[in-house]
Order: structure tokens, then C-alpha cells, then sequence
């Protein structure tokens, strides 16, 4: 009898220390697809991001995700208790003669999406969504100001050459079950 009592005890013990190891886990969607988890953050240091595993830290502005290889990948975000904002990276190529000198033209992707910033304040977004922008240059900033009954957007950019990587604004809920 002894000998079943330790054996249960035991394989009690070894449970709770495997849950114990799992953590909490955080699971966020985009905000217009609340069902299809993006991004997971555990307590153990592990971190999923579109079906792909990583280890991850983070502080009160960046997540950095690190996968198997040691590639990193910095993400700036905003928590808003079951919401957030998430900004994911892309980097779009100038579509124009010699090497810009500023944000004005024609950026593209490989994948059609571009954006054209004109020397009158206007834009376009994968020739679908247009309105006004503002750039501040100090924060690395772009607003966008959609004519469509859209928030406005504030962008986080960088110039290198004839490439811009924005950082865009994802809000973000919890995933629903």
C-alpha cells in the first residue's frame, strides 16, 4: 500500500513541475481576426509569431524574438491591458532614378503593396487607401491621415539607401477561444 501512495505522490510531483514549467501564456490576433492566434508570449521565454517558434524578451517598449539560428527580430509595442499594438516590420524599395533623399516617390514590395508620398502631403497605400501625412523627422515618424473613416496611423520609419522600412501599427486583442 506504502508503495502506491509514494509512486502517486510522486507522479503528482512530476505533473505540477511539468505545468510549472509550461507558464502562463499570452495569446494575441489581430483585432479584425480575433480567432486566429498571431503571436503567443510564456513565462518560460518562449514565443510563437505567425507558426513559427523563438525565444523572446522583452521591456516596456520591444519585444525581440530570437529564433533557432540567433536571428533576431525587434518588435515595438504598446499594451493597453487586453489590447495592444503590435508594429510589424517591412521594407519597401524606392521605385524611381537615382537615390532618395527623404521619404517622397514611389516605395514597392515584391508583393504589389506600395506607398507614394507626394511633395503636397498626400499618399497613397496599395493604391487602394489615400489621404494626408505628416513627417516628423526627430521621432522617425510618419502620420497618416486616411480619407476614408479610418484612424490615423503613426508609422515608424527608417531610410537606408533606396530602402524604407516602416514599422506599422497592428492593434491587437486577445485571442478568443
Amino acid at each position: 500500500m506504502r508503495i502506491k501512495s509514494v509512486s502517486s505522490l510522486t507522479v503528482f510531483v512530476l505533473s505540477a513541475l511539468i505545468l510549472a514549467g509550461c507558464g502562463k501564456k499570452e495569446s494575441w490576433a489581430y483585432i479584425h481576426d480575433p480567432k486566429t492566434e498571431i503571436l503567443s508570449l510564456s513565462d518560460n521565454g518562449k514565443a510563437e509569431y505567425k507558426g513559427n517558434n523563438y525565444s523572446y524578451t522583452r521591456d516596456d517598449t520591444f519585444i525581440v524574438l530570437k529564433d533557432r539560428d540567433g536571428n533576431e527580430t525587434k518588435m515595438r509595442f504598446v499594451p493597453d491591458g487586453d489590447k495592444m499594438v503590435l508594429y510589424e516590420r517591412s521594407t519597401y524599395t524606392y521605385d524611381g532614378e537615382g537615390e532618395p533623399d527623404s521619404i517622397l516617390g514611389v516605395w514597392t514590395q515584391d508583393n504589389g503593396w506600395l506607398y507614394e508620398f507626394t511633395d503636397k502631403g498626400t499618399f497613397t497605400e496599395e493604391n487602394i487607401f489615400y489621404g494626408h501625412y505628416e513627417v516628423n523627422e526627430d521621432e522617425h515618424t510618419i502620420k497618416l491621415m486616411y480619407d476614408e473613416p479610418m484612424e490615423d496611423a503613426v508609422l515608424y520609419y527608417s531610410l537606408d539607401g533606396n530602402e524604407l522600412t516602416i514599422d506599422y501599427p497592428w492593434p491587437m486583442v486577445r485571442t478568443e477561444k
